[in-house]
């Protein structure tokens, strides 16, 4: 799994006045990515508002991201939910061959034991063709998976491969990375926590805010896997306060209002999520232009 080392960024999904999919800003979204050197793209996260697509929208949206894409890099897929047998059928209904991995979010709502949660992904494993990484974000899910039922999953199940860590718990970040096997991936879910997560010896991050800074959030990525340290907080500390904007009012709400500063895509999300509000935006054009002038 080499090739989902560094900086991956979990698309949105832009939408039109009307609430449909915008597949020319979603081409966009894609490009400006891959030209702004991120490493790999995530497809269907909590980012791309997944929960309030259809069937059809998420199979557009696959579609849409594996033509323009065009193999230019690896592709991840989120399939996850709190109904475990429903996720095992999508797992075996989907076509995943354009895929590297699929992201599975621990189920929410249920809080279901560590014992409860281990089966969850076992059962998965043995429904998906391609590796699993896990992804652990107990401030949405309201249960965490804790490092032994990590290190349990990666013993049993040969095609869980890794885990997007955001628990924002460095503590846990540490011992998940001290516990499990070398080649397990252990990826920051958190763009805050993405490079203490490297400097402890994380490979990468799976981002948020490196959609709308992608050269820079990259940059900064590869600096700290090269113990860069200095250089790569140089960039951290120019980025911070982007980092908290964008989750001010909800994720993906402040993303899609630096991309829409870039003239990428609208600001437009879905109910029960609002868009960002003007005062945000104004913030967030603030902080664009004191980021652009210190880059200069």
């Amino acid at each position: 799994m080499k090739n989902l080392l560094g900086t991956g960024v979990a698309l949105i999904t832009p939408f039109n006045l009307d609430l449909s999919i915008d597949i020319d800003a979603l081409k966009r979204v894609v490009n400006f990515c891959i030209e702004g050197n991120i490493d790999y793209l995530v497809v269907l996260g909590t980012t791309g508002e997944s929960v309030t697509l259809t069937s059809s929208e998420k199979k557009l949206v696959i579609d849409v991201v594996v033509e323009e894409n065009a193999g230019r890099l690896p592709l991840v897929v989120g399939i996850g939910g709190n109904n475990t047998q429903l996720i095992a059928e999508e797992l075996l209904q989907t076509n995943l061959k354009d895929f590297a991995a699929v992201l599975s979010v621990s189920p929410c709502y249920n809080k279901p034991t560590q014992e409860g949660i281990y089966r969850h992904y076992k059962t998965l494993s043995q429904a998906s063709e391609k590796p699993i990484i896990l992804y652990n974000v107990p401030g949405r899910t309201g249960s965490n998976i804790e490092p032994d039922t990590v290190l349990r999953l990666a013993n049993d199940c040969s095609n869980i491969v890794g885990i997007k860590e955001a628990s924002g718990d460095m503590a846990q970040m540490r011992s998940l990375i001290d516990k499990l096997p070398s080649d397990f991936l252990v990826i920051s879910g958190d763009d805050y926590t993405a490079l203490p997560t490297i400097l402890e010896g994380g490979v990468g991050v799976i981002s948020v805010l490196g959609q709308g800074l992608p050269n820079e959030f990259s940059r900064m990525i590869r600096l700290g896997l090269q113990a860069k340290e200095v250089e790569a907080f140089a960039l951290h500390n120019a980025m911070v306060e982007g980092m908290k904007l964008i989750f001010r009012e909800g994720n993906p709400a402040g993303i899609k209002a630096i991309l829409e500063a870039h003239g990428i895509c609208g600001p437009i999300v879905r109910l029960p999520l609002v868009e960002a509000s003007s005062e945000l935006k104004e913030q967030i054009n603030k902080f664009m232009r004191a980021f652009i002038k210190i880059r200069a």
